[in-house]
């Protein structure tokens, strides 16, 4: 479909054809040297990012292995100490005195290199198992402690198997934990811990070795994928789902630095050894591309430029050459089958004249032959209306005389008059007025009235109950829709039913214009004669009135779709023993709208 609606264009048109060839011509290989010269420039700007980012992310790593190494030798300050050395083995039997002085001198050396740290040194733990004692040294506290059960960092000691670990700060992300045991120096014996509490901004100056392009994310991981460290604002940015596939596709990337390409970004890494920690940093696609659009933007304009004479060389030649075609088919085009138009003289002797004058002549035969039919099918319409409204059932006519003249004998002459009144009023909505389109008031009036000489005639037996939605109130809708269909349920439902009568009318608005349903607890129908019916009222007939001496149901539905289309109409639903539900769908279409001036014309 999207082929066709393409070639369309230039199938019509010698014109089109000619425009086309001509910017073919001259534009597609100015188009395909510029795309070349972009994808050269990115791809040389792309092999010097690569290469420099390669280069960057080394030094990177090689500077945070520094860093790391820095704070292993603090650690190393504490375990070298002879004190440590001898609280740890020859403190079994001295006094507490001994004990004491021992772990003062452990607290000061731990205090020392805490301030040795400068403010990125947050803390310092270290845990002897054999003793239970915990040395904490921070700005807040210096204290020796006999912790009830034992702490976290010696449990990942343990189950690590691993002599030192970086891993984060559970309750500050921007902290992170250097864990490293303590050993007996004769046998490796596993005798402790100790932990160094840093900030992450301790590597920033390191980090900063990689801000190269404006618009890029670094992030550290540790040896399972896990972020643990993304310094700057603007690393905040980066999407979760991002960095865990970017995660995801390092996992079986080499230890050394390399870089990944993907659809939308290039991701450099590196491995700091020996602390198992991933340096990545991902740049956008985006940044490399940005100089190829630059460039392919100038080969744009100068293509737009030469494509605008192309054109207008193109509509040039395209103009002299097949000017008389296009004459032609604009007298084609002028051509109207509904308004009656004097065919022009034509100035042309050649074939193309002969064809136009031609043309003209036809389409005023096809204009006499189309008025003539539609006048008579109006003309046909229009007096079924008439006699239509015109007509009232009647068998109703001559029991509500006899009503009238039984009541005459034992009632009011108020009730009479009432009685009198309902049906002249009745006589008098069918024969006034040359439209075919009444309000929803009007016909609810109409209705009101036959109903109530028909609860004259069958009370207490009957109630009837009417719901409307005063927006409708004056919505158009063709005259005599409600009584004929109210009079149906009469003969057809309610009068062979034993027992109490109900009818309930709901006029309501909906999303497609206004909804009227009528509902009777009649003797309904049988699934045969209902399919018939529902068969009948959707047959797309402009059939008005055929038979009879009523206003029949299927002449209702196609009154409606005469005056609105086939999109309306009456539907039915019923069940034997229980009642029928007839609904009438019909546009929100009040006086003054287009619609329904067009319908009164008609009418």
């Amino acid at each position: 479909m999207l082929y066709r609606w393409f070639i369309f264009p230039f199938r019509r048109s010698i014109r089109n054809k000619l425009i086309l060839i001509m910017i073919l011509i001259s534009v597609v290989p100015l188009i395909v040297v510029t795309v070349l010269s972009a994808e050269n420039t990115r791809k040389s700007m792309e092999s010097e990012v690569i290469q420099s980012n390669i280069t960057r992310i080394t030094w990177t790593g090689g500077y945070l292995e520094e860093k790391f190494i820095q704070l292993n030798n603090l650690i190393y300050t504490i375990l070298i100490s002879n004190t440590l050395d001898e609280y740890i083995n020859k403190m079994d039997g001295s006094t507490l005195s001994n004990q004491f002085n021992a772990q003062r001198s452990i607290i000061d050396t731990m205090t020392s290199v805490y301030y040795s740290g400068n403010n990125h040194l947050l803390g310092i733990q270290l845990y002897l198992k054999e003793k239970n004692k915990l040395f904490t040294i921070n700005s807040m506290q210096k204290q020796i402690s006999t912790p009830p059960e034992v702490p976290a960092m010696w449990n990942e000691v343990t189950s690590s198997g691993m002599n030192f670990m970086i891993t984060s700060n559970e309750s500050d992300p921007s902290k992170f934990n250097l864990i490293r045991s303590v050993n007996r120096f004769e046998n490796k014996e596993l005798l402790g811990s100790i932990l160094l509490e840093v900030k992450w901004q301790m590597m920033d100056s390191a980090l900063e070795l990689l801000r190269s392009e404006p618009d890029y994310s670094v992030f550290i991981a540790d040896r399972d994928g896990q972020i643990m460290y993304m310094p700057g604002p603007e690393n905040q940015n980066e999407a979760p789902e991002r960095i865990a596939n970017v995660l995801k596709k390092l996992g079986n990337t080499d230890s050394g630095p390399g870089y990944i390409q993907t659809k939308d970004s290039y991701i450099f890494y590196n491995t700091v050894e020996p602390w198992n920690l991933k340096l990545v940093k991902i740049i956008p696609a985006e940044y490399i591309n940005q100089s190829a659009r630059t460039n392919l933007n100038y080969g744009l304009i100068v293509g737009i430029i030469s494509a605008g004479v192309s054109l207008l060389i193109a509509v040039i030649l395209a103009w002299s050459t097949s000017k008389p075609i296009v004459s032609l088919a604009k007298s084609m085009r002028g051509i109207s089958i509904i308004q009656d138009r004097e065919p022009p003289v034509s100035k042309r002797i050649d074939e193309l004249g002969f064809l136009e004058f031609k043309l003209y002549n036809m389409s005023h035969r096809l204009r006499e032959y189309i008025k003539t039919e539609y006048s008579m099918n109006l003309e046909k319409k229009t007096a079924q209306l008439k006699a239509l409204q015109s007509q009232i059932n009647p068998h109703f006519l001559q029991n509500t005389l006899q009503l009238i003249g039984g009541l005459a004998f034992s009632s009011k002459p108020e009730e009479i008059n009432e009685l009198i009144r309902s049906l002249s009023h009745m006589f008098r909505y069918v024969v006034r007025g040359p439209n075919d389109l009444a309000t929803i008031q009007a016909e609810l009036d109409h209705l009101n009235n036959y109903m109530h000489i028909q609860m004259q005639r069958f009370s207490p037996r009957i109630s009837y109950e009417i719901e409307c939605d005063p927006e409708t109130l004056n919505c158009r809708i063709p005259k005599l829709t409600l009584q004929p269909i109210v009079e149906n349920a009469f003969q057809h439902g309610l009068d062979k039913k034993p027992g109490d009568w109900r009818l309930k009318v709901q006029v309501r608005q909906n999303q497609h214009g206004v909804n009227i349903l009528v509902e009777d607890n009649g003797v309904g129908m049988n699934a045969a004669a209902l399919k018939e019916l529902q068969t009948s009222l959707r047959r797309e007939t402009d059939q008005i009135w055929t038979s009879g001496d009523r206003i029949g149901m299927n002449n209702v539905a196609s009154r409606i779709k005469m005056h609105f289309g086939l999109q309306y109409g009456v539907s039915v639903e019923s069940e034997s023993g229980v009642g029928t539900r007839v609904s009438i769908q019909i546009p929100m279409m009040k006086e003054g709208d287009s619609s329904y001036d067009q319908n009164v014309n008609r009418g």
